[in-house]
């Protein structure tokens, strides 16, 4: 798995966890829940969100390097342009000669 999908799914997992806590916590505002079951669960959410969140520090170089490429991806984009316009005008061209031909043979 490349860096950058790695860093997604540990990103996702981390706003998961933070999305179960907090809905964990507010039922627990409405419904009484014991301490015993309560403070286990409020723990490994924690030190889930925790360890994803540094899972995805882990792995924010890839955002690093994206940010990088692009700058040689729009150097490459400009000379494909480029290129792509040269050979549509040198198709232009050789059309242009190919009527010229056949407008002079037949008359």
């Amino acid at each position: 798995m490349s860096s950058r999908k790695k860093y997604e799914w540990y990103r996702h997992h981390a706003w998961a966890g933070l999305g179960l806590l907090s809905v964990f916590l507010a039922i627990r505002y409405f419904v009484f829940i014991p301490d015993v079951i309560s403070l286990p669960v409020i723990f490994i959410l924690v030190a889930y969100i925790l360890i994803a969140l540094l899972q995805t520090y882990r792995y924010s170089h890839a955002l690093i390097a994206e940010k990088e490429l692009p700058a040689d991806l729009e150097k490459e984009k400009l000379k494909f342009i480029t290129e792509k316009e040269k050979l549509k005008l040198e198709k232009k061209k050789i059309k242009a000669e190919l009527k010229a031909r056949k407008k002079a043979n037949k008359k």
